[in-house]
């Protein structure tokens, strides 16, 4: 029998901040430590939305995102057009 990878808490700790007073992990980090793509990702919760409460997730504003870009350094979304969806601790 195959034992499931693990990811140490450490790991899931420095992706948790507190927006809007929830603590939420960005989109990008779920999908990573998923191993999927963060538009495959988002493109399954956008299909599935009946499934999910409305304290599951929600976008980032844009002032979120800016603020979130300036404590992280630089932009870890790269290009990415649109806001990134965070997903809360219920989710």
């Amino acid at each position: 029998m195959q034992k499931p990878d693990l990811v140490a808490i450490e790991t899931i700790e420095d992706r948790i901040y507190v927006i809007r007073g929830k603590k939420v992990i960005i989109d990008k980090d779920l999908a990573d430590l998923y191993g999927v793509d963060t538009k495959q990702l988002n493109r399954q919760v956008r299909r599935n939305l009946e499934r999910f409460p409305d304290d599951f997730m929600f976008y980032l504003n844009k002032e979120e995102a800016d603020i979130l870009k300036c404590q992280n350094g630089t932009s870890s979304w790269g290009g990415k057009r649109k806001l990134p969806m965070v997903f809360t601790e219920q989710g």
